[in-house]
């Protein structure tokens, strides 16, 4: 009886060990897929966003050609829509790595298919806010002066000047973001160098730097991650606490605030959520990626998301509270043309859109298990912080303190071009990458298979 029962057990693990074997070259031929195979709609709608991104270059060469005046920027208001753009894709490029290291942290299981997402859209994120600095210069060939470099004039930078605070957190977060996401995608490298022919194939031998899998390989690995994930959060806070401090080191009313930076990092969180969220859905949909791109996932970025809100709208809160209760002349005519005046309109449409309709939504357990409702509450708050930007921005400058001074703005269609192609940019770059990265993390999803498997036994 006993040789039965050792014979049967034996035949039931070898079994299990055939399906763990198949599942696994399934998921190398799912998240490879997307890779290697591209239908004419793919063609579409990259020549679609490529053709938005000539719009936008086509507009922002005009601007270099005929000057900075041809955008809606005029005295007092010299930060406009580049600025506000600026500010926000920094936020979402910040929020990226965040999201991904504090799952990485926290060993979080469900983190496998969100990782990769977060990190690229860091990335791709970082390079159209960087754009955003040299559009806003108008006069771009004058760019060194943003950069400390030793020279012959002795003419040194202006090191008070905001643009060269944030030249430098740009070039510092985008460095540290690019190592970060380039040592997790080693592995994936490794497998494409081994699954793909043609003129790809010796691009990721070179990327995959000779890996071969041993022991020790992995073990480093696990070690880079774990340090290089501690020091991107802590960066993450630093770098866009300095972007907070662009507006809160002045003396313009509505904007020295101590709250400020810590009010940015979380609007930064907010709308990084919400673009993971959408392209988890597009991903998923697009490619059918169910098996991977779960509604558990969903569930949980809902969780987040809502906890997020909550935090945002207490933040937000505090900022305007104190502002009413202090009573300064100055500050309360910014705050009275953004809850009555002329900007009142934009307010109440992002306060709804950014955090009661997520409020609400988000508190229904069954809303957080519907991709599409997702999608849509991601989009409504990227839609709302975009003119939250706005509005930190365009009503302080406009009422100086002197009231004869006093303007108001509109984007010309320049600006609303340029703005265009920045999120055209965007899209094509992620678009593009698709052929060339996988958008989930190949290896971290064998590795969660692995540990299933452990749990099992």
């Amino acid at each position: 009886m006993e040789a039965r029962k050792d014979f049967f057990l034996t035949k039931q693990k070898r079994a299990g060990e055939k399906a763990h074997w198949e599942l696994i070259q399934k998921t190398n031929s799912d998240l490879l897929a997307p890779m290697l195979q591209t239908g004419l709609a793919y063609y579409l709608v990259v020549a679609i966003l490529a053709l938005l991104v000539v719009a936008g270059a086509a507009a922002w060469t005009y601007q270099i050609q005929t000057g900075i005046g041809q955008s809606g920027l005029h005295p007092p208001i010299f930060w406009g829509i580049y600025i506000a753009s600026f500010v926000f894709w920094v936020g979402v490029s910040h929020s990226g790595t965040f999201i991904s290291g504090v799952l990485r942290i926290s060993k979080a299981e469900w983190r496998r298919p969100i990782t990769r997402i977060a990190e690229l859209m860091t990335l791709f994120s970082v390079i159209v806010a960087a754009l955003f600095i040299f559009v806003h210069l108008g006069r771009v060939w004058r760019f060194y002066y943003l950069i400390p470099y030793p020279n012959q004039r002795e003419i040194w930078p202006n090191f008070r000047s905001p643009l060269m605070w944030d030249a430098a957190a740009i070039f510092t977060y985008a460095t540290s973001s690019l190592i970060y996401l380039y040592i997790p995608l080693i592995p994936d490298f490794a497998l494409m160098r081994d699954r793909v022919t043609g003129w790809r194939r010796p691009f990721y031998r070179i990327l995959s730097l000779g890996w071969r899998g041993t022991q020790t390989e992995w073990r480093w690995l696990g070690m880079a991650i774990r340090i290089i994930t501690i020091l991107i959060v802590m960066v993450m806070i630093s770098v866009h606490s300095i972007v907070g401090f662009d507006f809160a080191v002045s003396l313009v009313p509505g904007w020295h605030s101590t709250i400020i930076p810590p009010y940015f990092v979380v609007g930064a969180i907010h709308s990084g959520m919400a673009t993971v969220v959408m392209g988890l859905y597009l991903l998923r949909k697009t490619y059918r990626l169910h098996d991977y791109i779960r509604l558990e996932h969903f569930d949980k970025m809902g969780k987040l998301m809502l906890v997020i809100t909550l935090l945002w709208g207490y933040f937000y809160y505090v900022e305007r509270h104190v502002v009413w209760f202090g009573g300064i002349p100055d500050e309360m005519t910014v705050l009275d043309a953004i809850l009555y005046g002329s900007y009142a309109p934009q307010h109440w449409v992002m306060i709804l859109f950014n955090f009661l309709i997520p409020l609400v939504a988000l508190s229904i357990p069954r809303f957080r298990r519907w991709p599409l409702g997702l999608l849509v509450i991601g989009v409504m708050i990227n839609i709302a912080m975009y003119i939250e930007r706005i509005l930190i921005i365009v009503p302080s400058l406009a009422h100086p303190r002197l009231e004869y001074a006093w303007g108001r703005y509109f984007p010309s269609w320049v600006e609303l071009t340029i703005l265009v192609g920045s999120f055209a940019f965007f899209l094509l770059l992620y678009v593009l990458a698709i052929k060339f990265v996988p958008m989930i993390s190949i290896w971290e999803e064998k590795e969660g298979i692995l540990h299933g498997r452990h749990e099992e036994r």
